[in-house]
């Protein structure tokens, strides 16, 4: 048995794949499947701030895909939304201060019903949690799971829809965050009574470090694939 460490990368089926959005534009992305079973459900990743580095390649998110097909059977839909570049390569068109990118996440979602991955669920990391909350209720979708949710561009109005709408809304925020802190996301979230809202010690926006990734990602297959949980730590190197 092996640890599994930041850079751990386990056996999983992968292709590039090329969304293609109502407004014409191609977007670069990855999917990944567990390698010898079809998945149970389907992460659609989206990443933070485009100008602030964010990308399919933003660490969560590729851990996710690094380790969640093997781990707990998972598919995991990462893709560059509109102008973002990273080592995939560039999507097309421009960042679209949040606004345009609502055909993305269609795009993404659109490519789940398409290929048939089941039972999607967003998986939002800051600027990719406003996409979530304010393009995010498609009928296709289980629920949503927020890293660092700033709640900026995504304001009460988007609240209160999820609110309304009832399904599962899990907000993972950091207790050193440099934008929403757990208390103050408590109250914001009031306006959902099914979010949870789960303060993190000694966290940081950006999840760095090892312990911070294994409690996020154990709180996503908690919630996706519950059979799953608690994740393992080890992986036998044989199990290929």
């Amino acid at each position: 048995m092996a640890e599994i460490r930041a850079a751990t990368v386990l056996p999983a089926r992968r292709e590039e794949i090329t969304l293609h959005t109502s407004d014409g534009l191609e977007l670069v992305g990855e999917l990944a499947l567990p390698a010898d079973r079809p998945p149970v459900a389907t992460l659609v990743c989206l990443h933070p701030l485009p100008t602030a580095e964010g990308m399919m390649d933003s660490h969560v998110l590729r851990k996710a895909s690094y380790r969640l097909p093997a781990l707990a059977g998972l598919a995991v839909l990462r893709f560059n939304t509109r102008g973002t570049t990273s080592a995939r390569g560039t999507s097309q068109g421009e960042f679209g201060e949040g606004e345009t990118e609502r055909f993305d996440v269609a795009a993404a979602l659109e490519y789940t019903e398409y290929h048939d991955l089941p039972r999607p669920w967003l998986l939002g990391w800051s600027f990719g949690t406003e996409l979530a909350l304010k393009w995010g209720r498609d009928p296709l979708v289980q629920g949503a799971i927020l890293l660092s949710p700033p709640l900026k561009r995504a304001g009460d109005a988007d609240l209160d829809a999820w609110g309304a709408d009832g399904r599962p809304l899990v907000a993972l925020v950091p207790e050193l965050d440099d934008y929403l802190r757990p208390a103050e996301a408590r109250e914001r979230f009031k306006r959902v009574p099914q979010a949870e809202v789960i303060g993190v010690g000694n966290a940081k926006h950006l999840w760095v470090g090892e312990p911070y990734v294994r409690i996020v990602l154990n709180e996503i297959v908690k919630r996706v694939a519950p059979a799953a949980a608690p994740l393992p730590t080890e992986w036998d190197e044989s199990d290929k």
